[in-house]
Formats: C-alpha cells, sequence, structure tokens
C-alpha cells in the first residue's frame, strides 16, 4: 500500500507527466568502494597504524569528538549550494545538487585515507531528469564479520513547495541539512577508529520526489545479496522549535521548544526487527553514554514507521528486508504542506534556512537548528552504529518453558559467548520493561508481575561486554494470567490496544494459541452510537496478529470508541479504546 506521501508525490509525478519507473542501471562508480562493499578484500591491508577498537573507548571518543562547531560549518557551507532539489544544476560548481554532491565527495575523502568515497549511479526519469547520483563513503571492516556492513544515512537534495522547483532558493537547512551534516560529521570521527564490520555512510538524492535514491541503494545491497544489519536514518534532526502545523503525532504548539527528546520510528511490532533495532539504540545510549553526556536526550521508541502521511529513506531498505528506524526531532516547523495557502511554517519553503540576522549587522545570530541538539543526536546514531559494528553474532534461536513463578529459557548458541541478555516488554509497551543478564545459555527468569503478558528477545554477550542485536521475539504463552475464556472462544485473544490512549495510530492485536476453522477475520472500528468507521481484515496465524490503524486520517473526534474481533460474521470480543488527538 503506498502512503500519503507516496500517493501525493505519485499525484504530482502525474501531472507533470513525468513518466515513473524503477531505477535502472544501479552502479557504484569507484571499483574499491563496491570491492569493499561486497566483501572481497583482505582486511588486514585496512587496518590503521594505531587500531582503537575497545568499545567503551569508541563511545567516549564519539561523545567527545563530535563538534556542534563542525556541524554548524557543514551547514555553512551546504547553504551556499541554494538549491540541491534532485533536479537541479549538476555543472555549476557553486550552486545546485551536482556541486552540493561533489563537496559531499570531498569531504569524505578529506576525514580519512581509511575512508573510500564513491556514488552509486542510477537512472530514472524524475523532474526532467533522467541520472542521478548518491554519494557515500565506505570505512572497511577489519574483523571476523568484514563482510557485513551496517548504514546511516540523510537526504542531501532539498525542495520548496513545488517538487520540481529548480531555480528557487531551496537550502534545506533542517530539511535535511540537519540530518546530512550528522552523517558527515560521524564519518569524521568514526573513521579514526576500527571496526569489526563495514560502516557505510550514505547522502541520498530524490528523497522529496519519492525516496528515489534510497531504493536505489536498497535495490543494490538486495541485488547483490549483501548481509546489511541495521539502517540508521536521520532526517529533520536538527530543529527544536514547533510551527504553525507538524505532521501528526505533532507537537505542543506554535514556538514551542524541546531540545531533549528525539523520536525513533519503525515499521511493525511483534518480531519485528526494526522496533528490537529501535530498542538497541534506546539501550546502548542508557548504557553506555548515560555518563557520557552533559546534557541528556530522551529517546522516544514510536509506534508507526513515520508520521502521518509521511515517509522516509528508511523505509525502502526495510521493505527489501534490512532492519531500518527513522530518527527524527521531537518538534517541526511545519508538516511539509507548503502549497496550502494560509501555510507559514519553513518546512519545504525558502524559509527553511539555517537562522537569522536579528541586529543588522549580516551575520546569523539566531539559528533555527540546534547545533548542540543535533551534535547529541549524531553521538546517540554513532554509538549504536558502532555496537552493531562491534558486537558478536546473534544467537541462532531460543525458546521459553513455563516454571513455577517465571519461566525458563533455552539459548541456542554456535559460537558459545557463555553471556546473555534477555529483553522482557509487557506486550502493550514498546520498552523494555527488564533486562536480564545470564552467565549460561539455560537458565530461569523469575520476579515477574502475574497477570501480564509478555514478550522476550535474546541478545548475546561478547567479552568485550557489547550485545548483539536482539532476536525474534516470542511471547510467554504459558501461564501469563490470561482469562478463562468459554469454549467457543478459547483459541482466541483480543488484546488491548496500544497505545491506549493513542494520539495518531494504534495497534489492535489478537492472540491465537490455536488456529481456528475460519473463512475471514477482521476488527470492527464503532463509535459508542454504533455506527461502523472502519472494518479491518487481520491473518490469523500462531502468537500474535496485529494491524495498525491512523486515525488521523480519518478525522474522528477525541472520545471512546470500540473494536471488535469477528470471525466469520461472528462478534467474538470487544474492547474500549481512547483517541485522545
Amino acid at each position: 500500500m503506498l502512503s500519503m506521501k507516496n500517493i501525493y508525490l505519485l499525484g504530482l509525478l502525474l501531472t507533470l507527466a513525468i513518466p515513473v519507473f524503477s531505477q535502472t542501471n544501479i552502479l557504484v562508480t569507484h571499483s574499491l568502494a563496491e570491492t569493499i562493499l561486497q566483501g572481497d578484500y583482505a582486511p588486514a591491508a585496512y587496518l590503521p597504524a594505531t587500531i582503537v577498537d575497545d568499545p567503551q573507548l569508541i563511545a567516549a571518543g564519539i561523545a567527545g569528538s563530535v563538534s556542534a562547531d563542525s556541524i554548524q560549518q557543514y551547514l555553512v557551507e551546504m547553504q551556499a549550494f541554494a538549491n540541491r532539489n534532485t533536479a537541479s544544476d549538476t555543472l555549476s560548481e557553486e550552486t545546485g545538487m551536482g556541486a552540493a554532491r561533489r563537496w559531499a565527495f570531498r569531504k569524505f575523502q578529506s576525514f580519512s585515507p581509511r575512508l573510500i568515497p564513491s556514488y552509486l549511479q542510477f537512472d530514472l526519469l524524475a523532474c526532467g531528469v533522467l541520472q542521478h547520483r548518491n554519494i557515500f563513503a565506505v570505512l572497511p571492516g577489519t574483523g571476523p564479520n568484514f563482510r557485513e556492513s551496517v548504514l546511516v544515512e540523510a537526504h542531501l537534495d532539498s525542495r520548496c513547495a513545488e517538487l520540481c522547483d529548480i531555480t528557487c532558493t531551496a537550502q534545506g537547512m533542517d530539511d535535511n541539512g540537519s540530518g546530512s551534516a550528522l552523517v558527515l560529521e560521524l564519518a569524521r570521527v568514526m573513521s579514526q577508529y576500527t571496526f569489526d564490520r563495514t560502516i557505510v555512510f550514505v547522502l541520498t538524492t530524490g528523497e522529496e520526489q519519492g525516496l528515489l535514491g534510497a531504493e536505489a541503494f536498497a535495490s543494490y545491497f538486495n541485488a547483490a545479496d549483501l548481509p546489511l544489519r541495521a539502517v540508521f536514518n536521520n532526517d529533520i534532526v536538527g530543529g527544536i522549535t514547533c510551527g504553525m502545523t507538524a505532521s501528526p503525532p505533532g507537537c505542543p504548539g506554535l514556538n514551542d521548544i524541546d531540545s531533549t527528546n528525539v523520536r525513533i520510528y519503525s515499521s511493525g511490532n511483534l518480531n519485528s526487527r526494526n522496533k528490537m533495532l529501535a530498542r538497541f539504540v534506546k539501550l546502548e545510549y542508557e548504557e553506555m553514554l548515560g555518563n557520557l553526556l552533559g546534557q541528556p536526550n530522551v529517546i522516544n521508541i514510536m509506534s508507526p514507521e513515520d508520521r502521518s502521511g509521511r515517509g522516509g529513506d528508511h523505509i525502502p531498505f526495510r521493505q527489501n528486508g534490512y532492519p531500518a528506524v527513522r530518527f527524527t526531532s521531537a518538534n517541526e516547523h511545519g508538516d511539509a504542506n507548503a502549497t496550502a495557502p494560509d501555510y507559514l511554517d519553513r518546512q519545504h519553503t525558502t524559509g527553511d534556512v539555517l537562522g537569522v540576522d536579528t541586529n543588522g549587522d549580516e551575520v546569523l545570530d539566531s539559528f533555527f537548528v540546534d547545533f548542540n541538539y543535533l551534535a547529541r543526536n549524531a553521538v546517540i546514531n554513532g554509538n549504536a552504529l558502532a555496537m552493531v559494528a562491534q558486537g558478536p553474532q546473534p544467537a541462532a534461536s531460543f525458546s521459553l518453558t513455563p516454571v513455577d513463578g517465571g519461566f525458563e529459557v533455552a539459548i541456542e548458541d554456535p559460537n558459545n559467548y557463555g553471556t546473555y541478555r534477555v529483553g522482557v516488554r509487557q506486550f502493550n509497551g514498546l520498552d523494555f520493561d527488564t533486562i536480564f543478564t545470564l552467565q549460561q545459555p539455560v537458565d530461569t527468569l523469575y520476579g515477574l508481575t502475574p497477570d501480564l503478558l509478555y514478550v522476550v528477545s535474546v541478545a548475546t554477550v561478547d567479552a568485550r561486554g557489547v550485545e548483539s542485536l536482539f532476536i525474534g521475539e516470542r511471547f510467554n504463552d504459558f501461564e501469563t494470567g490470561l482469562a478463562t475464556i468459554s469454549k467457543a472462544q478459547e483459541q482466541l485473544v483480543l488484546l488491548q490496544n496500544r497505545p491506549n490512549p493513542f494520539d495518531e495510530a494504534t495497534y489492535f492485536g489478537v492472540l491465537v494459541n490455536e488456529i481456528p476453522d475460519y473463512t475471514q477475520a477482521s476488527i470492527q472500528v464503532r463509535d459508542l452510537q454504533g455506527r461502523l468507521l472502519q472494518e479491518l481484515p487481520i491473518d490469523l496465524q500462531l502468537g500474535v496478529n496485529e494491524v495498525i490503524y491512523d486515525f488521523n486520517h480519518h478525522q474522528y473526534q477525541p472520545g471512546v470508541y470500540t473494536y471488535t474481533l469477528v470471525l466469520d460474521d461472528y462478534p467474538l470480543f470487544t474492547k474500549r479504546m481512547m483517541y485522545a488527538y
């Protein structure tokens, strides 16, 4: 299903009589960069004279070396290109996308001889231009897992209200100069360290025209069957001021300031590698950076894949099977609907600039991008990126068995790491509630609150104390206090929606203990007058099955609503929920 953003973009493209095709002729322009991406190289050739690979030293080094001043300088230089539209000038040395991407290439090149820059070129007719280029740099892995990669990205292109306007001033300082500066700064800092896996730093083009550059890169990885372990997308990560509008879930109101919260969006929930990646980012931040940053940030794991009606460059990677998340500021200055007659916000306008001169001395002194906040977001990214790049291989699988007062977890670990972390969360929560550390692959966990439904995932831990990514969430679908239900209904349990109350989208979940004999199943949403508002088909497989529902697309009034599990036209269970937008 197309997102609202893609539907909107598709309509614009059709209006402009621009044909829409898939990317073709995807190629890496630097053969050495491609050799590294494909893992066909000798890792020892890329070892530095001094090896710094200790995870604690790397975390401290990233926290201490990421510079708000460097980030500001990248943005000052970036604004000079005036318009970075995907279809803008590629010949000028001073303005347009061509000048911007060559500048970014040179930046990557200047940071370290171990950092190999390249373009990923592809053909796709967009805004009248056929050929486009992403800019990226690879930092070769030098450990046993050097053939695997982790990736951090941001889109370099900018835009004004009109999708294909290549003459307007489109400095795009927050959207998405902020993310681009973050990626450049991480390339500068992290290229000074040595990692087991290869790290790929990517600046895409064509995001505003439909995630074109990210789709090309994800397709390249998929076609070559390359093991990409994690993708961190950064889009609108430097602003702290709320506009008159903001894409739901939005922000408190005009000129509200939030310089501490950051949102992580990702697809799915139960057994979603994307949500597990988001939880990994938060865990690594809290455990490794808690005492290293003077001003802490608060990471908010969000339910949907992106803001309502919006999308980002993490989506093509997720669609190609790679775990992917998006970082976004808590506050946004606009909802991107810049063609609306009463739109006064900065996003997708000529007003998305670095700042203003308030005293007339021709020097910017009031900034719309908060460089310190952006630097902290870079540290959060870099720390998680480093731990994925340094971490052990995950467990092969694990099982759960009920015991009195708890459950036994048995972990299959062919690498025999010997230390493991078990993440436990309540079904209705997005964050871990408890992390158990085990010193053996088979152990029994106690102390969980009775009568709650828990979800469990497992990570291995190496001798340096670094976790792997967590694997496959499972329900402790044994004695969890689920109510005894009638014989006719004992195969299924309708779970409480989450979050509840909610202000944007909510998940409906059905726990299937035994697959029933049925033709069709659905969740019916009704108001308290019993009027049917929506019917959502749901496929019932063993375990938990979920569907997501976006209330904001339907303009309902805040209040109480009901949802019902219906099996072959027979209503089995009904629960209430609170819409609080």
